[in-house]
């Protein structure tokens, strides 16, 4: 899973869309909160139309949400949604895990196993973006191994769904330890060929950042309320 893809004709487009998106990722741009133009245009030292479009890419990858007269803004799940959205992704991280040839190819492993010691040293130097994006070519390198490109494609899609849930984990140290640890599990379950353990850790991988973000709802239930009732306009 990568950022914002580039292309010719629109390489200050994605440069932007990803910048925001790093801002939700990491989250220093809050559920719900509102991207002004002319704030975006103004930090990016760009055009209206290459702002727009920027955050139309983003919207079309669901980060974002666009109201009449009130613009974008981070989107923002109810709880109901967040547990479908997760129910989703652990049904289907078990079946790549269920399908996976074990014991793993020694090139997967060492693959893996150099992503997570750079993964690691990522966290150490407090460099989130990295953390970010080796985290993200570690479970793709993973779940591309099932052998099933349109599966490993949706598990893909509903990661990247779920950003504005996953930013609560980045900033929090114990968290970013538990999934250095439970990566180096899973390359460990990989090696033994012990399935059980790999389905169990692919699923109970993705449970924390979900848990973190269904108590933050607690603490706002008008905000829960509200995009429930956007759902139904």
């Amino acid at each position: 899973m990568k950022l914002i893809r580039n292309s010719r004709a629109s390489d200050e487009v994605s440069r932007i869309a990803g910048l925001i998106e790093l801002d939700i990722v990491f989250g220093r741009l809050k559920p719900r909160e509102r991207l002004v133009e002319d704030d975006l245009i103004a930090r990016f030292e760009s055009k209206r139309h290459v702002v727009r479009s920027a955050l139309q890419e983003l919207e079309n990858l669901g980060i974002l949400v666009r109201h009449k007269n009130r613009g974008a803004a981070v989107r923002d799940f109810p709880p109901r949604e967040v547990e479908e959205l997760y129910d989703v992704r652990a049904t289907l991280q078990r079946r790549a895990a269920e399908i996976i040839p074990l014991p793993a190819p020694r090139e997967l492993t060492d693959a893996l196993e150099n992503l997570h010691l750079r993964h690691c040293r990522a966290i150490a130097n407090g460099d989130l973006r990295r953390v970010f994006e080796l985290n993200n070519t570690f479970h793709d390198t993973l779940f591309s191994a099932c052998g099933n490109r349109h599966l490993a494609e949706a598990i893909g899609h509903y990661a990247w769904l779920s950003h504005a849930i996953r930013s609560y984990r980045m900033g929090d140290p114990q968290l970013l330890e538990q999934a250095r640890h439970e990566h180096g599990q899973m390359i460990e379950a990989l090696r033994q060929g012990d399935r059980t353990a790999l389905v169990r850790l692919c699923v109970e991988h993705i449970n924390p950042s979900k848990e973190i973000y269904l108590r933050s709802c607690e603490f706002r239930p008008e905000a829960a309320t509200a995009a429930i009732a956007a759902d139904y306009r």
